[in-house]
C-alpha cells in the first residue's frame, strides 16, 4: 500500500482518487473545501486537505510526504504545476490535458530522476496506448481516433453537457486542428469536414476535426495518415458555428454599458448552465480507434477497437470520468508495481508500447466495466 497525493477535486479528481483508495493511502486536495467534502461522503476512506498549487513552495512541500503523485488541476494551471512537482524530484500521472507541449519537461524530468506519464486519460490517453502498441507490431500507415462524451437526454439547441468547464470546451471548437495526410502536417479550423457515423446503441453522430493527436505527431511522425475527430449529436456542430462566427468565443474585451466584458468569458458564463451535468445524470462515452498498416505476415490489415461506456449508477461515477481517470488509475499502479520505471516525460504511446503495460491498462479497465472491444480484418 502506498501513499498517493491527489492534486484537484473535480468530477475526474475525485473519480480518481476514490478508485485508488481500494488499494492504497490517498489524500485529496483541492482550494475548494466544499469540492472536498463532497468527494469524502461518497467516499469516507479518503482523507482531504485545501491546498492552492500556485503556492509554488506549499505545494513542493507537502507533496514530499507521498510515494506519487496524481495532477487533475485545470488545464491552464497544469503546465507549471507538473514543473513544480518534477522540480520536487516526484514521480507523478498528469490528466490536465494543458495546451503546452509536456515534452518539454522532458529534459528536466530526467535530470531529477523522475517518471511523469502524461494525457493519460481516455482521449488522448487510451487511444495513444493503443496506437503505441500496435506501433510495434506492425507497419502502420493509418490511425483515426473518434470520440465523444454525450448526455442520454438530448436538449435542444446543443444537445450537450460537458464534465469539465465550459471554456475548456470552447477551446476545442476555437483552437485550430492538426492532422497528418501523406506524411504531412495539415491544419484547419476546427469544426470542419463534418461527416455523419453510424454507432451502435446510438445511431446517428457528427464527427468534426478537433486537435486531439498532440504528442503522437511528433512522437509518431512516420504513420503516413493520422486523425482525430470530436463527435457530437447532429446539428451541434452548425449552432456552435453561429457563435462563432458571431463574435461569441472572442477574448478581445469590448465594452457593455461602460464595462469592459470579454465575449469569451460572458458566453463561458451562459454555457456553464446549459452545459452542466446534474447529479446523477446519465450520460455516455463513445470512442472507436482503427489502426491500418502491414502486419508481420505482410498483409494489409485494419484493427479497430470500440468504446461505449455508460454513468454507473453502483458507484454514482460519470461515464467520463470512469473512462479518463480509470485509465490514470491504470498509470499510478504501473508505476508503482515497476512495471514501468524509465525516466522523462511520457505521453501515453510511449507507455503503450510494453506489452505489459498494454494488457494491463486493458484488464485493469475492465475490471471496472470499461470495456474496449476489438475486431480486425484483413484488407484485400
Amino acid at each position: 500500500m502506498s501513499d498517493i497525493i491527489v492534486l484537484g477535486a473535480g468530477m475526474v479528481g475525485s473519480a480518481m482518487a476514490i478508485d485508488l483508495t481500494t488499494k492504497h493511502q490517498v489524500t485529496l486536495t483541492d482550494v475548494s473545501q466544499s469540492a472536498l467534502e463532497k468527494a469524502k461522503q461518497k467516499c469516507p476512506a479518503l482523507s482531504i486537505e485545501t491546498l492552492d498549487v500556485t503556492d509554488k513552495l506549499a505545494l513542493q512541500t507537502r507533496i514530499k510526504d507521498f510515494d506519487l503523485v496524481m495532477c487533475a488541476v485545470p488545464g491552464f494551471l497544469g503546465f507549471e504545476t507538473l514543473r513544480s512537482i518534477i522540480e520536487a524530484e516526484m514521480n507523478v500521472i498528469d490528466i490536465s490535458f494543458f495546451p503546452e507541449n509536456s515534452l518539454e519537461l522532458d529534459a528536466l524530468a530526467k535530470e531529477k530522476g523522475v517518471t511523469a506519464i502524461v494525457d493519460i486519460g481516455v482521449a488522448p490517453g487510451m487511444d495513444n496506448i493503443i496506437l503505441g502498441y500496435y506501433n510495434e507490431k506492425m507497419k502502420v500507415t493509418d490511425f483515426e481516433c473518434l470520440v465523444g462524451g454525450l448526455p442520454k437526454t438530448r436538449k435542444w439547441p446543443f444537445c450537450y453537457k460537458a464534465p469539465f468547464s465550459p471554456i475548456d470546451v470552447i477551446e476545442e471548437y476555437t483552437r485550430p486542428a492538426r492532422y497528418v495526410e501523406n506524411g504531412t502536417i495539415i491544419t484547419k479550423e476546427a469544426l470542419t469536414d463534418c461527416e455523419y457515423l453510424e454507432f451502435d446503441n446510438i445511431g446517428t453522430l457528427e464527427a468534426f476535426n478537433s486537435d486531439g493527436l498532440r504528442s503522437i505527431l511528433f512522437t509518431m511522425p512516420h504513420i503516413k495518415n493520422m486523425k482525430e475527430k470530436t463527435l457530437r449529436y447532429p446539428n451541434h456542430v452548425e449552432y456552435i458555428k453561429v457563435l462563432k462566427e458571431s463574435g461569441f468565443f472572442s477574448t478581445e474585451a469590448i465594452e457593455v454599458n461602460g464595462k469592459q466584458v470579454s465575449p469569451l468569458d460572458f458566453t463561458s458564463k451562459i454555457l456553464f448552465n446549459e452545459w452542466k451535468l446534474e447529479k446523477n445524470e446519465e450520460e455516455f462515452t463513445v470512442m472507436r480507434i482503427v489502426v491500418k498498416g502491414e502486419n508481420n505476415q505482410g498483409q494489409k490489415e485494419e484493427v479497430t477497437y470500440d468504446l461505449y461506456d455508460e454513468y454507473c449508477h453502483e458507484t454514482k461515477t460519470s461515464s467520463m470520468s470512469r473512462t479518463t481517470g480509470y485509465t490514470a488509475t491504470a498509470a499510478v499502479n504501473i508505476i508503482l508495481e515497476s512495471l514501468f520505471s524509465e525516466k522523462g516525460v511520457f505521453p501515453p504511446e510511449l507507455v503503450g508500447k510494453y506489452e505489459v503495460c498494454f494488457n494491463y491498462f486493458l484488464n485493469y479497465l475492465k475490471e471496472r466495466n470499461v470495456n474496449y472491444i476489438k475486431s480486425s480484418r484483413i484488407i484485400r
